[in-house]
């Protein structure tokens, strides 16, 4: 019965336009390092689906979904959208992720990163992409008391493209550079958990035994290097003793998200990810 109620509020959560959130906060608010020259503005079109996807970003960004401060639990998501590196969907993968964590209780901020695939584009995966994912850790722990949140529980989730960038977060980090100047960049960009959704994985994943705990789902008719690349992760994780959990939804697809059409089964993953982030103590509101 639990679980059920989760998915009816995950599936309202994906009925709701962007509500109660804060405005946009830019990742380096004097210009990110390393931007391109006469790039065209932020571009965003809509699916016949009516989903909003982002391409152009120039300007990378987090939006907070920060609980009401009587129903914080002290933990704080960063969600990755996906969308091949060369756009982002903003909603299936962000906002409806974001609503339904704020609404329990979980401080959520969605980010907008720049894209390396895009046509044109100058950027890359693991060096421009993974530095605005570890600046917007970064600033989540800095502002940590603003948000009411405990910097010790500070995770990522990322979807397909973003799920590969979450996994970089989680094995590429460094603990801060306490010489800057900058407080932002003082701060480790290191998350304490990871959940992967149907993430395109790297050909050689950098694991040891001190990376985050992993919460990791897919579909059964994703993609091979997905659908059996993502046990073999699992298998990898846990030969470490990283605490990690897999599920695996039969019949289903690629690109599943929050959305108010998914079936039956794969609505439940956000309920799971509740009850796996319960079991590992994330959810304690004893800051």
């Amino acid at each position: 019965m639990f679980q059920r109620l989760l998915c009816i509020s995950a599936l309202a959560a994906a009925g709701i336009a962007a509500q109660a959130q804060s405005s946009p906060i830019v990742l380096w608010p004097n210009g990110a390092p390393a931007m391109q020259p006469n790039s065209p503005p932020d571009a965003t079109r809509i699916t016949p689906d009516g989903e909003r996807v982002v391409t152009h970003i120039q300007q990378p960004s987090i939006t907070p979904y920060l609980p009401a401060p009587n129903s914080s639990t002290g933990a704080a998501v960063l969600i990755i959208p996906g969308g091949g590196h060369s756009e982002i969907w903003a909603e299936h993968e962000g906002t409806n992720i974001a609503a339904f964590l704020r609404d329990h209780g979980i401080a959520a901020f969605v980010l907008r990163y720049r894209l390396a695939r895009e046509k044109g584009s100058t950027y890359t995966v693991e060096e421009t992409e993974l530095g605005d994912t570890q600046r917007a850790i970064r600033l989540i722990r800095a502002r940590s008391r603003e948000w009411q949140v405990d910097p010790n529980r500070i995770g990522v989730i990322g979807f397909s493209a973003g799920g590969e960038l979450a996994e970089l977060a989680s094995s590429r980090y460094d603990n801060g550079n306490l010489s800057s100047t900058d407080p932002i960049d003082q701060a480790s960009s290191r998350p304490n958990f990871q959940a992967l959704l149907y993430p395109a994985l790297p050909k050689e994943p950098r694991l040891t035994a001190d990376i985050p705990p992993a919460f990791l789902a897919c579909g059964a008719l994703d993609r091979p290097d997905i659908s059996q690349g993502l046990p073999r992760f699992y298998l990898a994780l846990t030969a470490l003793h990283v605490p990690a959990e897999l599920h695996i939804f039969g019949g289903i697809g690629h690109g599943f998200g929050i959305r108010s059409a998914n079936p039956p089964g794969v609505r439940e993953w956000p309920a799971l990810f509740l009850a796996w982030m319960s079991r590992q103590g994330l959810l304690s509101n004893n800051r």
